[in-house]
């Protein structure tokens, strides 16, 4: 039961299983385009063109680079530990996806064919731990794939995304508390409900989104936000400058794309937490009335946040 009184539908687990395989799918090919919307707004920031040759306005660049990755030959150094090298990045990606299975895309559920469907894929009542743990676990695969390398270099990059890791972890969760004080409730889609009223301020009503009255928690968060998921200025762990790629130097074709696909999906899942945390998630006008309307809101602001990535 929300915190607003509404029932949660009770799903079939098959059902579960469509949604969680939808959202992954729809991850993946977010993922795909994230990387030509970097190389088109880093083109144009440089006055240069991006991807052009692949598709209209090179649309199909991201299939071309994953067909280039599946192509490549796979290379394992030779004093590698062969079981932990295949392991790690398998680590990275899925604990990347598993975070947006409590991420609510409404705050009811919509019935198709007469059967009652959630929009969120389970709706955990510490939904926000739950993203923040599998973030952290997803840095074993960082270090196991440095340290399985068996190159200086890669475990120089390992070691500093751990320290990095446990440095910018404890203000990521300190930034929350006064989320979870003011919702009472770590369940992301109690989070969400709660945003949907409106505060008095200046003589105004306004949408009550958390970043409005916990404006310093969401600097803080946003800065650590940026430094979990390894991107510039925090970059440290893969500094081509001086650790030639970082922790994943030795890692080619597929096995070098599940660390590529992690660290997006991983930019894209906390995109998504950071607007259901502070930005009202679903809501927007209209979208009280039409719940597609509500999905369209939270992928515009989880666009703004990847837009500050990449700007950055």
């Amino acid at each position: 039961r929300g915190q607003e009184g509404e029932l949660m539908a009770d799903m079939p687990l098959w059902i579960n299983f469509i949604i969680a395989f939808l959202v992954m799918n729809i991850l993946l090919v977010g993922m795909a385009y994230m990387t030509w919307l970097e190389r088109k707004v880093l083109a144009a920031m440089q006055d240069r063109m991006g991807p052009t040759r692949t598709g209209p306005n090179g649309l199909l660049q991201p299939l071309a680079d994953g067909v280039k990755l599946l192509g490549k030959e796979d290379l394992i150094p030779k004093a590698a530990d062969k079981w932990v090298f295949w392991f790690a990045p398998m680590v990275v990606f899925v604990t990347a996806i598993v975070g947006s299975a409590v991420i609510p895309f409404g705050t009811g559920s919509i019935s198709v064919f007469g059967q009652d469907i959630n929009l969120v894929v389970t709706d955990l009542n510490v939904g926000a731990l739950f993203v923040m743990a599998f973030g952290s676990i997803g840095v074993y695969g960082i270090i196991l794939g440095a340290w399985a390398s068996s190159n200086r270099y890669s475990l120089l990059g390992g070691l500093r995304s751990a320290a990095q890791v446990i440095s910018y972890e404890i203000i990521l969760g300190l930034s929350l508390v006064g989320i979870f004080i003011l919702s009472g409730s770590l369940s992301l889609r109690d989070i969400l409900n709660e945003q949907q009223g409106t505060i008095h301020v200046l003589g105004l009503d306004i949408s009550n989104w958390y970043v409005i009255t916990q404006p310093v928690a969401f600097i803080i968060f946003m800065i650590a936000a940026v430094a979990e998921t390894n991107r510039a200025p925090f970059d440290l762990p893969e500094a081509e400058t001086e650790l030639v790629s970082g922790f994943h130097t030795e890692y080619s074709a597929f096995r070098f794309s599940f660390y590529f696909l992690g660290e997006y999906i991983s930019m894209i899942v906390i995109s998504l937490f950071a607007s259901t945390l502070f930005l009202g998630g679903t809501g927007g006008p209209g979208s009280d009335k039409y719940w597609g309307l509500g999905i369209v809101w939270l992928l515009v602001k989880t666009i703004l946040f990847l837009f500050f990535y990449i700007w950055l």
